[in-house]
């Protein structure tokens, strides 16, 4: 793997965690402003934090992958 690859691979994985992070963070205020009024909005908003956060586990485990580094 080049050293393009390693980098494009590490830019993916910045990309993954800051969309988890935004995720993350509107379940938070769904939970901290919202609720219980907005309790139909919870699935929804929960399923993308977790899809996001899944997402960036996966890129960040090839990353380290390519790079040699235990996960």
């Amino acid at each position: 793997m080049t050293d393009q690859d390693l980098a494009t691979l590490e830019k993916r994985v910045r990309k993954a965690k800051r969309i988890a992070s935004e995720r993350a963070s509107e379940l938070h205020d769904l939970v901290e402003e919202r609720l219980p009024g907005a309790y139909e909005e919870l699935p929804a908003i929960a399923q993308a934090a977790y899809d996001a956060c899944r997402a960036w586990a996966e890129a960040d485990a090839q990353w380290r992958a390519a790079r040699g580094a235990p996960a």
